[in-house]
């Protein structure tokens, strides 16, 4: 599996890194802006991420905005919606304000932090990522 994983805390990076390379490959960026260019970069590529894990508090683009970004690149090519890219949105945010709105812009799992190493697992294998 190819992961894309977009988290601006030192340590959080590393951990969520340290986790999600047990099940592949993982690129690292540190704010939404970066994981927009990445995301387009592996489409240009023919090498499309299978999850991405967006933080929803970053500076410079937030993971909402890098998830339109992400959607809005999957429309212009015409990925059907079956193929589009798994997102988590990962945050300190649980509440149901922010829950309902990243279902809604197209994330498929929202996880509060820290990470649920089990429950993650979960979610990935229901998503058949795993």
């Amino acid at each position: 599996m190819k992961i894309l994983l977009a988290e601006d805390d030192f340590v959080t990076r590393k951990t969520m890194l340290k986790l999600l390379s047990k099940y592949g490959e993982c690129d690292v960026t540190v704010d939404g802006m970066e994981a927009v260019d990445a995301f387009m970069m592996a489409l240009e590529d023919n090498a499309p991420y299978n999850l991405v894990c967006l933080d929803i508090m970053m500076p410079v683009m937030d993971g909402y905005q890098a998830l339109i970004g992400i959607r809005n690149l999957e429309k212009e090519r015409n990925i059907p919606e079956d193929e589009r890219v798994k997102v988590m949105m990962t945050t300190a945010l649980n509440d149901q304000k922010n829950v309902k709105m990243a279902f809604e812009l197209g994330c498929a799992i929202y996880s509060g932090k820290p990470i649920d190493e089990a429950k993650f697992e979960q979610a990935l294998k229901r998503l058949n990522l795993i």
